[in-house]
């Protein structure tokens, strides 16, 4: 049996890996979502200032008549923003998330998940504050909205990897796909303020919107002050009391518990794993590093990186950000809509009551499962939009009964994107990368999404756009989307393993051993901390008196350095559980005397002996 290669009792029991679940974890979890907010409340406020009659009045010199509620001296149908002014709007705000995702990764590994969610929300308030102060001036407002999605970027970057890293294995999926559904809470919100105050004839139409974002930041920086920081970064810096305290936080269990023990050991041993995988260079050189490997090899980094940046991109490109960021102008020249707000109002309702069925599905029915299907029901929801748009549903037919039949199936294809492509994306690349890459590799993907969200706003306007230079597609655009799609279900068969039910470091071992066709049959088989015990026992016998160390209730403070995990300030000496005395206020590891307070995750691994 496995137990009886050990050197002491270690989670070589795979159900004593992780503690069960506990109303706490749902509660930090679901808390960490409302991130999510920044990204859904932007792009429904968006959507909505865009159309609105003051706005468009303050940037264009169009006159309007609040009374008949219609333009003066100019057609409905030209009465709007241009689409230079309109992309450049839109997408600016995703030029700084790119940016911002790409930083986050790094400041998530130097000062920890929890504070750099909070420096967002610092910069996202800053970027507010410039577009309230904006009246017709459209370089402030623009520079206001690329500010904010610098502060965006952190946030959604850094709370996927929080959440991915402190959520349960049997719910994991289930909790960050909360992230996704306060996405869609978000919308709804943004178009339910919007709806309100859409007809005021002065600066509160957008203004009010624009600064009802501020909630968002005090609530989820105010909070994560009181929220533990992820154990995983603690593992990462060395720090193993530290740990050991934020993983009896989440886990609702006190730090001297088995459970604690064997979930601690269990990480350490595979950050100590893919340490040796990984290359440790210099700081351009651990970058580098994230694209290193086989094509072929499943678990290599470079496919870990396209697996994450491949399903990000293709979120993007089943057209479900076109819907919300230009809904309303869209609707407005479909010609038969009466209030196109209103329809937006339901197109956002729609993608919030369909979302918590992913919590469950998620679970139950496996993430390849959603992605797959998930793509095959766009494809058919957008190419019948697309058709019926084309013939019945022209402007020149003046069919209400067509466009009602158009509007109906986009609401499918929002049901089929938010149980499945929605949620599942964000799942999918909080799992997929290795520890050492992890903040680096979340960073990468959550770049690429923004990237791609980034192009569709800019390119979007002019593809269905009405002005000169605008290619007027109208409808046909869900053609183009629809084929997209085929290739977001071709790239989820190929290229998606199933996570469903595994930890972090159970999906590691799982993408080294079979194909993503073949992921859902595969089951573990032993623990990291087994597999150490088989090749090195006194390293193992080190790594289990650290932890039981480190989740000692006296206080003991560990970090990597030295011959294994030094003590961080500790003031009762260094007690072996195994019998062995070390000197008394000595700050090292057992019998290590380096004086590091953790170590730099970039470093040479040479800094790590056991």
């Amino acid at each position: 049996m496995v137990s009886a290669l050990l050197p002491f009792e270690g989670p070589a029991d795979l159900s004593r890996i992780e503690a069960p679940v506990t109303l706490k974890a749902y509660l930090i979890c679901a808390f960490a979502a409302c991130g999510g907010l920044f990204f859904g409340y932007d792009t429904g406020w968006i959507n909505g200032v865009l159309g609105m009659p003051y706005f468009i009045t303050l940037y264009t010199g169009y006159q309007y008549d609040y009374d008949k509620k219609q333009p003066i001296g100019v057609d409905p149908t030209n009465f709007g923003l241009p689409s230079s002014t309109k992309s450049l709007m839109t997408s600016i705000l995703s030029c700084g998330t790119f940016f911002g995702a790409l930083i986050a990764g790094d400041i998530a590994d130097f000062i920890g998940r929890r504070l750099t969610i909070i420096i967002g929300c610092l910069i996202f308030c800053v970027g507010a504050i410039l577009q309230i102060a904006s009246t017709n001036q459209t370089v402030l407002f623009v520079f206001g909205r690329l500010i904010a999605g610098l502060g965006v970027g952190f946030i959604s970057t850094v709370i996927i990897l929080y959440m991915s890293e402190i959520a349960p294995r049997k719910v994991r999926g289930a909790l960050v796909s909360a992230y996704q559904f306060c996405i869609t809470v978000g919308i709804l919100l943004a178009n339910c303020v919007v709806y309100a105050t859409q007809d005021r004839n002065d600066t509160g139409s957008y203004r009010i919107p624009i600064g009802v974002q501020f909630l968002w930041a005090v609530i989820l920086g105010t909070g994560l002050f009181i929220l533990p920081e992820s154990p995983r970064y603690h593992v990462m810096k060395g720090q193993l009391h530290s740990a050991a305290k934020s993983l009896a936080y989440v886990r609702g269990q006190p730090i001297e518990s088995e459970y604690i023990k064997d979930e601690l050991a269990e990480i350490v041993a595979n950050h100590e794993y893919e340490m040796q995988v990984v290359p440790q260079t210099s700081y351009i050189g651990s970058w580098v590093a994230c694209f290193h490997g086989s094509l072929r090899k499943g678990n290599s980094n470079i496919r870990r990186i396209i697996l994450g940046c491949g399903l990000q991109m293709w979120q993007q490109l089943t057209g479900i950000n076109f819907i919300f960021y230009f809904g309303t102008t869209f609707f407005q020249q479909l010609g038969t809509i009466s209030n196109p707000f209103f329809i937006s109002l339901i197109t956002t309702l729609v993608n919030v009551l369909s979302t918590p069925i992913s919590f469950v599905a998620i679970e139950y029915l496996g993430r390849r499962f959603l992605l797959i299907y998930g793509a095959l029901g766009m494809v058919i929801m957008q190419y019948i939009v697309a058709i019926v748009g084309t013939t019945a549903g022209r402007v020149e037919a003046d069919d209400p009964a067509a466009v009602r039949a158009m509007i109906a199936f986009i609401c499918l294809n929002i049901f089929f994107f938010a149980t499945t492509w929605g949620p599942t994306g964000w799942v999918v690349i909080g799992e997929c990368f290795p520890l050492p890459i992890r903040s680096r590799g979340v960073g990468i993907s959550t770049a690429c999404n923004w990237f791609w969200n980034c192009i569709i706003a800019v390119v979007a306007p002019y593809m269905v756009g009405t002005s000169k230079g605008s290619a007027n597609l109208g409808p046909k655009i869900f053609f183009i989307w629809g084929s997209l799609c085929i290739f977001s279900m071709l790239f989820a068969y190929f290229l998606v393993p199933e996570m469903k039910g595994l930890t972090l470091e159970q999906i590691d071992k799982m993408m080294e051993e079979v194909s993503p066709r073949k992921s859902k049959k595969w089951m573990p088989k032993t623990t990291f901390v087994a597999e150490l015990a088989r090749r090195d026992q006194e390293k193992s016998r080190q790594q289990w008196r650290d932890v039981n160390a480190a989740t000692n209730v006296g206080g003991v403070e560990s970090g990597m350095g030295g011959c294994g995990y030094n003590q961080e300030g500790n003031e009762m000496g260094n007690m072996d559980p195994y019998g062995a005395q070390h000197g008394a206020g000595v700050q090292g590891g057992y019998g290590g005397n380096s004086p590091s307070m953790g170590r730099d995750p970039y470093e040479s691994p040479n800094t790590v002996r056991y």
